[in-house]
C-alpha cells in the first residue's frame, strides 16, 4: 500500500495501547495518530482526527462500545472499526459486525492478525479471526429471509461481498465478467438503498447470508 492509513487506537490499559503502537507503527503504511482509554474519549478523538481505521476494545469505561460503533461513523464516516478484543463468544462477533465494525480480531492473536485486519478495512473489506469464523458460522441465528426483491445472481454476489471478496474474485468464482458483477452490485445497492460495503456487509449479517455460506462451506 502506497499511502499511510492513519489509526486511532482504543483501550482502557495504557500498556496494551503501547504495545499496539510499536506493532502497528512497524509497519511503514502504518500510523496511530491517537489513543484513547474510554468510550467518550474515542468518539471525541475519532471526530478530532478522523482517522482511516479506528481499533476499538470492546470492555471501556464511559458507555458501551458496541453503540459507540454507530456513534463513530456518524461523527467520522470515512472511519472503519476493527474490534480487538478478549471476546472470543460468537454472540459478541455477531453484534460487533451488525453495529457497523469491519473486522474483529482477538487479542490472543493480535500479534498475527491485527495488522491485516487493519489494512482490510482500510480498504473497506472485512476481516473475522479464522477460529472464530467458524464458530459463528455454527451459531443459531434468526432466519429472517432476504427481501428487497433480491434476485438468486444478486444474493450470491451480495454474500461474496460480505466474506470480503473482490468484484474479480466474485467474477471467477461465478463465472462472471467483472462488468457484470459491477452491474449486480449496483442493482443490490439501488434494491436496498446502502452504498458502502459495510452496509451491505451489515445486511449480509442481519439476513443470515454469511453465517449460511460459512455452514455451507464446513459441510
Amino acid at each position: 500500500m502506497s499511502e499511510t492509513t492513519s489509526i486511532v487506537l482504543a483501550d482502557d490499559h495504557a500498556l496494551v495501547r503501547t504495545g499496539l503502537r510499536l506493532l502497528l507503527e512497524a509497519e511503514p503504511d502504518l500510523e496511530v495518530v491517537s489513543e484513547a482509554g474510554e468510550v467518550e474519549a474515542t468518539v471525541r478523538t475519532v471526530r478530532g482526527h478522523k482517522p482511516d481505521v479506528l481499533v476499538l476494545d470492546l470492555n471501556m469505561p464511559g458507555g458501551s462500545s458496541l453503540d459507540a460503533i454507530a456513534t463513530v461513523q456518524e461523527a467520522s464516516p470515512g472511519t472503519r472499526v476493527v474490534v480487538l478484543t478478549m471476546q472470543g463468544e460468537p454472540a459478541f462477533a455477531r453484534r460487533a459486525l451488525q453495529a457497523g465494525a469491519l473486522g474483529y480480531v482477538l487479542k490472543e492473536a493480535a500479534d498475527d492478525e491485527l495488522v491485516a485486519a487493519v489494512r482490510a478495512a482500510a480498504r473497506d473489506e472485512g476481516y473475522l479471526n479464522p477460529q472464530l469464523a467458524a464458530r459463528v458460522a455454527m451459531a443459531p441465528v434468526e432466519e429472517t429471509g432476504p427481501p428487497d426483491d433480491l434476485t438468486p445472481r444478486e444474493l450470491e454476489v451480495l454474500t461474496l461481498i460480505a466474506l470480503g471478496h473482490t468484484n474479480a474474485e466474485i467474477a471467477g468464482q461465478l463465472y462472471l465478467g467483472v462488468r457484470t458483477v459491477e452491474t449486480h452490485r449496483a442493482h443490490i445497492q439501488q434494491k436496498l438503498r446502502r452504498t458502502s460495503r459495510a452496509e451491505l456487509v451489515r445486511y449480509a449479517l442481519d439476513h443470515g447470508l454469511v453465517d449460511r455460506a460459512r455452514a455451507g462451506e464446513e459441510r
